[in-house]
């Protein structure tokens, strides 16, 4: 059986869409979280060891971190093809970036939204960085691993959405936003986080 622990509004919605994509049942145990704002608090239920979201629970075994989640959920459940298995291709552009996503976009996504990717010339350079690269990548291809899509791209949209104006702009950009949003999974994944359609 598949647990996915989940507050709400934060990044456990995009294990959300990745579940919905699979297919396969699973459960929702909501849990509170300590909020940026300061608001709530770790809630003892949550198996993640800091308490945060998402985590997921198979059989057993636990699974937290985003990225680290969607390499599982793309192995273990192959025929979703939510990403290349190994053996395969395009598996080292995939892994790549998952790994970029977490590293990299995030983490500069998040110095650029507190200001500090405008006041330090390092962060500046890794920020403009990043976004060429993702808008290279997008312009090119419609998914991020070429012509498939992949949990890589539900990483990436999740970005998009709660930070759409520090990201690369442009009308493939937007064509791209417009085939995650537009997706069964995701809609049913919001539907299920109780947020509204972006």
């Amino acid at each position: 059986m598949l647990t996915l622990f989940h507050a709400p509004r934060t990044r456990s919605t995009r294990i959300l869409w990745a579940l919905e994509e699979i297919g396969e049942p699973y459960t929702i145990e909501t849990v509170t979280i300590r909020r940026s704002d300061g608001s709530g608090a770790p809630d003892p239920r949550n198996p993640n060891p800091e308490k945060k979201v998402p985590a997921l629970l198979h059989d057993g075994r636990l699974v937290t971190e985003s990225a680290a989640i969607c390499l599982y959920l793309s192995d273990r459940f192959p025929g979703a093809k939510l990403g290349p298995g190994p053996g395969d291709a395009s598996r080292a552009e995939y892994l790549s970036w998952l790994f970029y996503y977490a590293g990299v976009v995030e983490p500069t996504l998040m110095l650029k939204l507190r200001g500090q990717a405008d006041s330090d010339a390092e962060w500046k350079r890794a920020y403009d960085a990043m976004c060429a690269r993702v808008g290279s990548v997008l312009r090119a291809h419609p998914y991020l691993v070429g012509e498939r899509f992949s949990a890589a791209d539900i990483l990436l949209e999740s970005a998009f959405q709660w930070g759409r104006a520090w990201m690369p702009q442009g009308k493939e950009i937007d064509a791209y936003i417009e085939r995650m949003s537009s997706r069964p999974a995701r809609l049913r994944s919001l539907a299920k986080d109780g947020a509204p359609p972006a």
